[in-house]
C-alpha cells in the first residue's frame, strides 16, 4: 500500500520551495504524483497493490494560467487546487493500471477533523477515528480489491469537481507535473535511464 497523505493546508503567505514551486502545490500534489509514478513498477511487482490518495471534498478548478499563483495568490485556492490535482491523479493513474492488480482511489477522509492543519483556522466537526475508518476502508477492505480510480466522501462513492473528469484539464495537468518533477508517465515501469 502506498498511502499519499502528506500536505499543508491553508497557508495565508505564499511560500517557494527551493525547486522553485508554490509549496502547496509540491507538497500536496507533486510529491505524490512522483512518489506513485517512481514506485508503480514495485507497486505492480507487489501486486496486489493499492495507492490511496488523500483529497479533499476543498476542491477548486486549477488556474492553469497561473498554476504556482504568483499574480494572485491565495492560500484557499492553492490548497483546493492541490487536492483536485490528487483527484485527477487517481483518475489517471487507475486508467493507466488495467490488469497490473493495482488499484487507486482517493478520499476526503472526514470534514475537518482537529489536526495541526484545521483547528488554526476550523472548528473541528469531525473526529480522527473517523478520517482513520475512511482511509483505512480504502487500505485494507476486502470489498475494494477492484475498485478503482474512485473518489471518496468518507465512505461513500462521489463525484468530485467536474474538471477531474474533463481528460484535456488531466492532460494538462499531466504535461505540467512532467515539466516540474521530470518524472514521465509509463517511464517509471521500464528500467531507468
Amino acid at each position: 500500500v502506498l498511502l499519499n497523505n502528506a500536505a499543508l493546508g491553508i497557508d495565508p503567505v505564499r511560500r517557494v520551495t527551493a525547486d522553485g514551486n508554490e509549496s502547496t502545490f509540491q507538497v500536496d500534489y507533486l510529491a505524490p504524483y512522483m512518489l506513485s509514478y517512481l514506485l508503480e513498477i514495485l507497486l505492480i511487482a507487489s501486486a496486489p497493490s493499492r495507492i490511496v490518495n488523500v483529497a479533499s471534498a476543498g476542491q477548486a478548478p486549477i488556474n492553469f494560467d497561473d498554476i504556482m499563483l504568483e499574480r494572485s495568490y491565495d492560500g484557499m485556492q492553492a490548497y483546493c487546487q492541490a487536492k483536485l490535482a490528487d483527484v485527477m491523479l487517481t483518475i489517471d493513474q487507475a486508467a493507466e493500471l488495467p490488469g497490473t492488480g493495482v488499484t487507486v482511489n482517493c478520499v476526503h477522509p472526514a470534514f475537518n477533523m482537529p489536526t495541526k492543519i484545521v483547528t488554526p483556522m476550523f472548528t473541528p466537526q469531525s473526529e480522527i477515528a473517523d478520517g482513520v475508518r475512511s482511509t483505512v476502508r480504502l487500505i485494507s477492505d476486502p470489498a475494494m480489491e477492484n475498485v478503482t480510480g474512485r473518489y471518496f466522501d468518507q465512505t461513500q462513492e462521489a463525484r468530485a469537481l467536474p474538471d477531474a473528469y474533463d481528460e484535456r484539464a488531466r492532460a494538462r495537468l499531466r504535461a505540467v507535473a512532467e515539466q516540474l518533477t521530470g518524472v514521465y508517465r509509463h517511464r517509471s515501469r521500464s528500467a531507468p535511464d
